[in-house]
């Protein structure tokens, strides 16, 4: 029997509205989100940050962020740490073309490439040593590289090679790691030396190279050096008005009976990503809300080396929420305490692949986002 555990965590509030089957975007094949840059933060990141907001939806405030998830979806945003190309292989010229740098060429992301001077924004000073992070959503032996724009370069056009540096400013191989895996704290660590001669907007830009697989991560972060340490601006700003369902009643998008309580239309908006690491990971969401209650789904992927014959995803509620039915999945509870196993057609998950259940629950007061974990057999 093949167990294997990780912790599926979200921070407060919606993030990214992951498709109702949740498919995580990639260049080719099922990903396995593992990381982006988070100091300084990489444009998904930020764009998350922003867009965080108490009701576990995911709507930017930022102008550029918002127009991002235009093009691709919130999705873009619940998969914050996975611009990556699973065959990549160490490429870049050629293989990942001008303009689409900042997707790393992932359709799934590339309202990211968009040519804008109102990204988040992080203020930094040139030739100071700073702290670099990050995310280490799952992870991975490899090296990191970071690269700054020529002087020449400018924002109102897509990114593309030759506006880079032509070496890495900065280049490190299997660093330490704080926090747990999978989380939205957890993050690699290393010190660095930023650019001398640079002033104004700039990006520097990411790569993550594997040296496990073909599978690379790449990240735009938009930065100004003006004597700056590290401030972020341009995220945030509280104009999200809440949805108000005028009629709830939703209809889960998955197979399953016909919710009995209110809801509203799903508008597949999903909550923080949670924590996952190498094995089994828990992806959980919000899908819809209303006053009292909502629709939620949560996905488990393998990230291990052998299938699974069933699974296991557990949490606790943490705000007085209880389930009123769930499809996908068979459900036993005990007080707050919540257990959700494989329905008899879901439990084979091959490696690096993914399934999901969905539920519909009453949320008396604040929806505070669980921890969830997973085991797979």
């Amino acid at each position: 029997m093949h167990r294997s555990r990780t912790a599926a965590l979200f921070t407060a509030v919606a993030t990214l509205a992951a498709g109702a089957a949740i498919a995580l975007a990639t260049g080719s094949g099922p990903a396995a989100a593992h990381g982006a840059a988070m100091t300084p933060g990489a444009r998904t990141f930020l764009c998350w940050k922003d867009g965080l907001s108490a009701t576990g939806e995911i709507r930017p405030n930022n102008p550029a962020c918002s127009a991002a998830v235009a093009e691709n979806g919130a999705n873009s945003l619940y998969n914050w740490f996975s611009v990556l190309r699973s065959d990549a292989g160490g490429r870049t010229t050629g293989f990942i073309p001008d303009g689409k740098l900042c997707s790393g060429g992932n359709p799934g992301f590339s309202g990211y490439d968009q040519a804008r001077n109102d990204w988040p924004i992080t203020h930094l000073t040139a030739g100071r040593t700073m702290e670099f992070r990050y995310s280490n959503w799952a992870h991975h032996p490899g090296t990191f590289y970071f690269y700054v724009t020529k002087n020449t370069w400018s924002p109102t056009r897509p990114l593309a090679w030759s506006d880079l540096e032509e070496q890495p400013f900065l280049q490190v191989t299997n660093p330490p790691q704080r926090g747990a895996v999978g989380t939205n704290d957890g993050h690699y660590y290393f010190t660095g030396t930023l650019p001398a001669n640079k002033s104004g907007r700039h990006i520097i830009y990411s790569r993550w190279v594997r040296s496990d697989s073909q599978e690379n991560f790449f990240g735009c972060s938009d930065v100004t050096f003006d004597g700056g340490n590290g401030e972020v601006t341009g995220i945030g700003g509280g104009n999200n008005p809440s949805p108000t369902p005028t009629n709830p009643t939703p209809t889960p998008t998955n197979p399953t009976p016909t919710p009995t309580s209110p809801t509203p239309t799903p508008t597949t908006t999903p909550t923080t990503p949670p924590p996952g690491g190498s094995a089994c990971m828990a992806v959980y969401k919000v899908v819809s809300s209303w006053t009292g209650g909502f629709q939620g789904e949560v996905m488990i992927m393998n990230h291990s080396s052998r299938a699974y014959t069933g699974w296991t995803a557990n949490w606790t509620w943490p705000s007085g929420q209880s389930i009123n039915s769930v499809w996908n999945g068979t459900l036993s509870t005990s007080g707050a305490a919540v257990t959700v196993t494989n329905a008899a057609w879901n439990g084979n998950v091959a490696p690096e692949g993914t399934t999901t259940f969905g539920f519909t629950a009453n949320a008396p007061g604040a929806n505070t986002l669980p921890t969830v974990t997973c085991t797979g057999r």
